[in-house]
């Protein structure tokens, strides 16, 4: 009988045994298989992420762009008054009527005098240079304002 103990003793300790090993290897197996899933994840969560910046940084570059552009069109902008001035007095450039009589229509030619006018003749085309640049600077930003919503758009 000590025989048959020994050998059921020695069946139930083997069988342990492997119970205990497939037990280790099911959970060897289980945080393999995990640690794959996540890997896969965080892969799948860094191209995600590097998409977005991407995107971000075509977005500021394009902003960037825009920004430069409009900077530009307004040092531009600063020598719009002296250009509009120079070319009415050359006679390149040429006011519509309500503009080159504005002022004068208000005195009298007989009150006028010469340096009366003359002043006035000046003070106009600087008015009208202070009025292109008004309107330049006005349709500068408005165009950088649409490049902005277009580049925001496309992104």
């Amino acid at each position: 009988m000590n025989r048959a103990l020994i050998a059921i003793a020695a069946f139930a300790l083997w069988s342990a045994g492997m119970f205990a090993a497939g037990w280790a290897w099911r959970g060897d197996r289980a945080d393999g298989a995990e640690a794959l899933q996540q890997s896969s994840t965080s892969a799948a969560a860094v191209e995600q992420i590097t998409q977005v910046r991407a995107t971000e940084h075509r977005q500021a570059d394009a902003l960037a762009t825009i920004g430069e552009k409009h900077e530009e069109g307004r040092a531009a902008a600063e020598a719009v008054p002296a250009a509009v001035v120079a070319d009415l007095d050359a006679d390149r450039l040429r006011l519509r009527r309500e503009w080159a009589g504005c002022e004068t229509q208000r005195l009298s030619e007989a009150a006028a005098g010469t340096l009366e006018r003359d002043a006035l003749a000046a003070r106009r085309a600087e008015l009208a240079g202070a009025v292109v640049r008004v309107g330049r600077e006005a349709d500068d930003q408005l165009r950088a304002c649409q490049a902005v919503i277009a580049a925001d758009r496309e992104g």
